[in-house]
């Protein structure tokens, strides 16, 4: 329950997404995932708390948790992209 509080809070999918193929600087890492400088801070020490990303010379990067935990994920991004193709959310 711990992982899955910590992903459902704001911005922590994005910040693995955006570091799904790299490891980016802070700032590069604020730039790509539009948040503010507090939120993204909170959201990688959380991350870092669970062994997901850590750091080091250049940048922060999804561990082998992380990358473990995209994998997984996989599944959930291809029923989206589904969701999505077939019209997605409707105003009724």
């Amino acid at each position: 329950m711990v992982a899955l509080d910590a992903l459902g809070r704001r911005g922590a999918l994005r910040v693995l997404w955006e570091l799904r193929d790299d490891a980016m600087t802070f700032r590069a890492l604020q730039a790509a995932s539009e948040m503010n400088p507090g939120s993204l801070n909170a959201r990688l020490k959380e991350l870092r708390a669970l062994h997901i990303v850590d750091h080091a010379d250049g940048g922060y990067y999804l561990t082998e948790q992380g990358l473990s935990l995209m994998t997984a994920l996989r599944p959930l991004q291809a029923w989206a992209d589904d969701w999505a193709q077939r019209g997605g959310v409707r105003d009724e």
